[in-house]
């Protein structure tokens, strides 16, 4: 079951509080700020919301 919207809305980037989205592989969780810019792996369908965990990913 792939992360349905209602969780989206409410998840959060550990990180800044700014919202995240999901990347069109849906493989990673972005931090919207780009200032902050991480991204959250997803791994068995379940986001890893630990910043230890994220990469840096500008556009």
């Amino acid at each position: 079951m792939p992360i349905s919207p209602e969780l989206l809305e409410i998840l959060r980037c550990p990180k800044c509080k700014s919202k995240v989205e999901i990347n069109a592989e849906k493989t990673k969780l972005k931090c919207v700020n780009p200032e902050c810019s991480l991204a959250y792996p997803i791994r068995d369908e379940i986001p890893v919301m630990l910043v230890d965990e994220a990469t840096v990913e500008k556009d």
